[in-house]
């Protein structure tokens, strides 16, 4: 009995070995690792690797993924956990795209996890990859955007939404601005490339409604500093909030601020600018633009008929 015993306490101790050697041991402190230091792990790369992004993936972080997974154990967060997570999401109504940007963050920090010395993850569980659909349907018109702004009259969303319906660049693009990128007395608005979605610079000429605004957000700052400012001087970094009660008190509650992206590449449109052209405004690489965000509107289309008509 006590050889068996004995046998039986080496085997544990080779197998334990074994498990060390090969890095698939899991031991107390790693048991201990929370999704929350994944996330910390997951946030520094995001900055050293100078990921516009940033400040996006922290906001989903908090609003949603913390509160659901941020205190669990690593070792907890299973295929099914994860399964329950996109769940909750869904009956709170979050759309597709939403969850699968979320879950594209937290795949991140288990792999980042994984890839550590020593590991933090020794297993990823699976994420799942929503169907999206891919069709923008929103359209602002001059009418509700004028209920937009009326809402919420502040100077740096005032210019936001002016830039974001003028010329269809992303969030990202705007509010990383800054004041050396825009020359007032020229009246163009320059983005560097490399800092952009596709990589590509670009420049424009400004509207007299942008030039306007953005006078007023550049006066009395220097050149580093963020365009867009709140009152107190902060820089704009999400306003997610803002922008649900704008479009709420508009009557669009279903408005995007990537919409006006689709706004702008229609306007521009109509305006009779080469589509060669609408796409180096709004840095878009391929014409499937014009597909995907059905430029076309049932207005263009009844316009369109009467003139028919007409003819």
């Amino acid at each position: 009995m006590q050889n068996r015993a004995i046998g039986r306490s080496r085997g544990h101790e080779s197998s334990s070995s074994q498990e060390i050697n090969t890095g698939s041991f899991v031991g107390p402190t790693h048991e201990r690792i929370t999704v929350g230091e994944l996330a910390e792990d997951l946030f520094r790369d995001y900055r050293i690797n100078g990921r516009k992004t940033t400040d996006d993936v922290q906001t989903r972080w908090r609003l949603h993924l913390e509160p659901f997974l941020g205190s669990r154990r690593v070792l907890e967060v299973t295929s099914d956990l994860v399964a329950k997570y996109v769940d909750q999401r869904q009956r709170e109504n979050a759309r597709n795209a939403t969850i699968n940007r979320e879950m594209a963050a937290l795949k991140r920090m288990f792999r980042i996890g994984m890839y550590a010395t020593p590991p933090k993850v020794f297993r990823l569980p699976k994420f799942p990859k929503l169907a999206e659909d891919n069709i923008r349907k929103g359209f602002l018109e001059d009418a509700q955007y004028k209920k937009l702004i009326a809402y919420f009259p502040d100077l740096w969303f005032r210019a936001l939404v002016e830039m974001g319906r003028t010329y269809g660049w992303r969030i990202s693009e705007l509010i990383n601005l800054q004041v050396k990128q825009v020359d007032v007395d020229v009246r163009t608005i320059r983005l560097e490339p490399g800092t952009t979605k596709n990589k590509d610079g670009r420049e424009v000429t400004m509207t007299t409604a942008v030039h306007n605004l953005l006078a007023q957000c550049v006066a009395g700052k220097s050149s580093e500093d963020a365009v867009f400012t709140r009152s107190d001087g902060k820089p704009v970094r999400d306003f997610r909030d803002t922008w649900a009660k704008a479009t709420e008190a508009a009557g669009v509650p279903a408005l995007l601020f990537h919409d006006l992206r689709r706004t702008a590449a229609r306007t521009l449109r109509r305006a009779g600018i080469a589509e060669g052209v609408i796409m180096k405004i709004g840095g878009w690489r391929t014409r499937s633009v014009f597909e995907r965000y059905a430029i076309v509107s049932q207005t263009d289309i009844a316009d369109a008929l009467k003139k028919l008509e007409a003819g």
